[in-house]
């Protein structure tokens, strides 16, 4: 069987705080014993719970990044019990390059779980990952927005499993995490995913969506920066309790809460994240790009709730995701 050939610059298991790097070869053009160097910190004091935390599966979200950047500056061996692993650009290609997908081998990560030893630089990445780190851990949080393509409202989110003891607990961290609102989330395109890898192996996991248009704002990272506290607090490692304000429950739990275009052209919004609508609404038009005086095509909303997302550029290409309808929970 081949072994992976990642190989941390940095101890996993020693006391203190180490700065340094997943070390993957990767030979090439300008480089022939070239590396990806992927930054990584790991922070440890005594035995305790591990949390791994990890931003820019999809390199064009940049909250994990800045929160995770501002962690592994500030956050002392002396102010946790247990050790953290931070890896605040998990695709550092696609990172790098501004881009969802890896531009090395095309690769989207969190859709190339359990990856392959010896498959693409962005199969390996995930196959050290599902080897070696996520065994190792006890919570993981993986940042996420919605990247170049899509906006959200600022959520955290868990996932329905089959194993209820489980899946509360990934529940009670997504609530620890107290964004704005709170999300159980379908899946429409789970295969190859971290989430499921990471829940496979019987872990509490915990996701976001906090905005998108591929950047970030203050207020998207200063939810960032207070989640991933509250979830190290949550998990026992760092002391004190989190830090809870109102968060509304959303539930995203069908394939007609996603809606897609079914032509391209001139994407209207019609209707704003956060707005309420019933079923039939219309919440966008696309127009089109070719002539003047062709009605446009229309997207109601299948079913009532809350616009939870939205596509972001002003042009849309048939398939794409037009727009995302949450239920609001009321109980």
């Amino acid at each position: 069987m081949a072994q992976n050939p990642i190989a941390a610059t940095i101890p996993l298991n020693e006391d203190g705080i180490h700065h340094g790097f997943l070390k993957l070869p990767y030979s090439r053009d300008d480089s022939a014993w070239g590396s990806v160097m992927i930054p990584t910190t790991v922070i440890r004091n005594g035995d305790g719970p591990t949390a791994l935390l990890t931003g820019a599966n999809h390199g064009d979200e940049y909250e994990g990044p800045v929160a995770l950047q501002e962690l592994a500056l500030t956050l002392s061996p002396d102010d946790i019990q247990g050790r953290v692993i931070i890896v605040p650009a998990f695709n550092y290609p696609a990172f790098r390059a501004g881009s969802r997908t890896s531009p090395i081998d095309k690769g989207n990560l969190n859709r190339s779980f359990p990856g392959r030893p010896d498959g693409t630089v962005t199969e390996k990445i995930a196959d050290y990952f599902n080897t070696v780190l996520i065994p190792e851990a006890d919570i993981v949080l993986d940042f996420h927005s919605g990247g170049k393509t899509l906006d959200f409202l600022p959520f955290a989110a868990a996932h329905v499993l089959e194993d209820k003891a489980h899946q509360e607990a990934c529940v009670a961290a997504m609530r620890a995490f107290n964004a704005p609102y709170s999300a159980m989330l379908l899946e429409i395109d789970s295969v190859g995913m971290y989430d499921s890898a990471v829940e496979a192996q019987g872990k509490t996991f915990v996701t976001t969506e906090l905005g998108g248009g591929g950047t970030a704002t203050a207020k998207s990272i200063a939810i960032a920066k207070k989640g991933v506290r509250n979830v190290l607090r949550h998990a026992g490692i760092l002391s004190g309790e989190p830090e809870l304000g109102p968060s509304l429950m959303l539930d995203i739990p069908k394939s007609d809460c996603f809606h897609f275009a079914e032509a391209e052209g001139l994407h209207e919004p019609v209707r704003d994240l956060g707005e309420m609508v019933e079923k039939g609404d219309l919440i966008a038009r696309i127009w089109s790009t070719e002539r003047t005086g062709v009605p446009p095509r229309d997207c109601p909303a299948q079913r009532a709730g809350i616009v939870a997302a939205r596509h972001f550029p002003g042009l849309v290409k048939t398939g794409d995701c037009v727009a995302v309808i949450g239920t609001v929970e009321t109980g």
